[in-house]
């Protein structure tokens, strides 16, 4: 709004600039009052860019009203002339209605491109949700039909229905943690104590798997300006992807690397790699190639690391492994 205001003020002075220049002009030098007469079309051309057919239409009437003395003053009856002045006035009309309007449609059509695109999104979003939620909601209407007829083992029900629930709660929270505006509370944390936090969340799940999960880090302090909280979700995220991509034995690691300007935290696993494909699209939302899983992890995890004006980096190879390089901010030590 107040970039409108602003540039509706200088097309404004402009146009009294250039009828300021057709008044301090001596009638007799024509050649100039005509290139002033040309100048008319730059307000109306950014008057149509600006505010379309009703902007470009008023800024004509405007150089109309500031223009037609100049007309009456040098009428001299010829004919010709004074045809000439007057198809001058109606170029400028018709090109004031031509430019706006050609503005106007096309602002409506990227409008609805805009509209239908968001509507998709929404649709893939609605689809990709829906197809998360029903294995466990089957899952937990069947172990509850089975409690219900008092059929196998009512605790073993009890946790898988437990266990779809918080599938379920994760699918949910996952869409609006990633649907809603990031807010930090930065604060100077030793990202050593984030990084172990974050490693004993995951620790259960290295163990299920039989995955070899390993931590590298300075004996001394790392002090970082971070939310901690948000940081370590985001690690959660990236480590939970490096366990669930490796096998039994394999190992998955953790570091710090505190440099000059750039802390880098990097965690790599000896998994399969991933093709061109799954590394072009792993930041692009609801995007997965896994059973289970809402394609939000990695988006996430990337906003997390931005909101902190930091980079995320990803080199994959397949049959060798991926290596997430997360760079923060960084001022040294405390």
């Amino acid at each position: 709004m107040f970039q409108k205001r602003c540039l509706s003020i200088s097309i404004g002075v402009f146009v009294l600039f250039i009828t300021y220049l057709h008044s301090s002009t001596l009638p007799k030098i024509y050649f100039l009052h005509d290139v002033y007469k040309e100048f008319y079309y730059i307000p109306i051309f950014f008057g149509a860019l600006a505010f379309g057919l009703r902007g470009s239409l008023l800024i004509y009437l405007s150089v109309v009203v500031f223009e037609l003395p100049f007309v009456i003053q040098g009428w001299t009856g010829a004919f010709a002339s004074e045809v000439s002045r007057l198809l001058h006035l109606l170029f400028q009309g018709f090109f004031a209605i031509f430019a706006g309007y050609l503005v106007d449609r096309e602002r409506k059509v990227r409008e609805q491109t805009e509209k239908e695109r968001h509507l998709a999104i929404i649709g893939q979003v609605a689809t990709t949700i829906v197809h998360d939620l029903k294995n466990p909601i089957i899952t937990i209407l069947g172990f509850s039909n089975r409690i219900k007829d008092r059929k196998g083992d009512a605790d073993e029900a009890i946790d898988m229905i437990m266990n779809s629930a918080l599938i379920m709660q994760k699918i949910v929270q996952d869409a609006l943690d990633f649907s809603k505006p990031l807010q930090l509370t930065l604060k100077q944390e030793d990202l050593r104590e984030v990084i172990a936090r974050a490693c004993q969340f995951c620790a259960e799940k290295a163990k299920g798997g039989e995955v070899n999960l390993s931590v590298a880090v300075p004996p001394q302090p790392v002090y970082a300006e971070i939310d901690g909280v948000n940081m370590e979700r985001a690690l959660i995220n990236l480590l939970s992807n490096a366990i669930e991509a490796s096998i039994r034995g394999q190992n998955v690691r953790v570091g710090t690397v505190p440099g000059k300007d750039t802390l880098a935290i990097t965690i790599v696993d000896q998994g399969p790699g991933m093709d061109r494909e799954t590394i072009e699209n792993m930041f692009t939302p609801y995007y997965t190639k896994k059973k289970e899983g809402t394609g939000l992890g990695m988006p996430i995890a990337k906003k997390v690391v931005e909101a902190h004006k930091g980079k995320i980096h990803v080199d994959s190879k397949l049959g060798v492994g991926t290596n997430v390089r997360i760079e923060l901010p960084y001022k040294g030590s405390k």
